[in-house]
């Protein structure tokens, strides 16, 4: 395998403070001041990007295109919280990413991520079209 070849098994991890921006009483998503769901899956998606970012060509980039995500325990403001993620099938241009975030307690959501390789430049010109 080359030194930079993706394969199953690549791992990434964010990690953020929950912040008032990142409380769903703030974003839109609730009326409470937990940390947002929204943000949790922002989290997610981040670590999947950086995770397989060195593997990919110059040009290319991935972008999400469905997630399956649990959100099952609520975080305070001010808590740590992190995604981690783990590549687990590859399908051409798909790649699917088993993923869960945590705070300083224990878990608080769990699932599954998709994505897809694009060139990027094609990608922004095509959405930039419409």
């Amino acid at each position: 395998m080359e030194a930079n070849e993706l394969h199953i098994g690549i791992r990434g991890r964010e990690e953020t403070v929950v912040t008032e921006a990142l409380l769903a009483s703030n974003v839109g998503s609730g009326l409470v001041r937990v940390f947002a769901t929204a943000m949790m899956i922002a989290l997610i998606e981040k670590a999947a990007v950086y995770s397989v970012e060195p593997y990919l060509t110059p040009g290319q980039g991935t972008v999400g295109v469905h997630v399956d995500v649990s959100h099952c325990s609520a975080t305070p403001l001010g808590m740590r919280v992190w995604a981690e993620t783990e590549l687990v099938e590859i399908d051409r241009r798909r790649l699917v990413f088993r993923v869960a975030a945590y705070d300083e307690r224990g878990l608080i959501g769990e699932g599954r991520h998709e994505r897809f390789i694009i060139d990027s430049e094609k990608f922004q010109a095509k959405a930039d079209a419409k």
